[in-house]
């Protein structure tokens, strides 16, 4: 416990610097496995209408809710990405 106070000024900064790339490394892990899943219930729906277990209308109005959501995940990783450039 001494030695930890003693050395904070050291290690303090260090334990930030680490603390901040686990949470940035969680963050783009998350935003990765969201799109993945996104274009795999894309792919599944378009092997559904394709195989004709969906109807043309119903495939319409999945994929364009999938698309939607896709679209906004990249607007998010983009804006997200201009901002940390800054």
């Amino acid at each position: 416990m001494f030695l930890d106070l003693l050395f904070l000024p050291v290690t303090g900064p260090i334990g930030g610097l680490i603390w901040i790339g686990e949470k940035i490394q969680e963050r783009a892990d998350i935003e990765y496995d969201e799109s993945e899943n996104l274009h795999k219930l894309l792919l599944s729906l378009q092997l559904a209408y394709d195989m004709g277990n969906i109807s043309e209308e119903e495939f319409e109005i999945q994929e364009e809710e999938l698309l939607l959501k896709i679209q906004a995940l990249e607007e998010e990783e983009a804006e997200n990405q201009s901002e940390s450039s800054l």
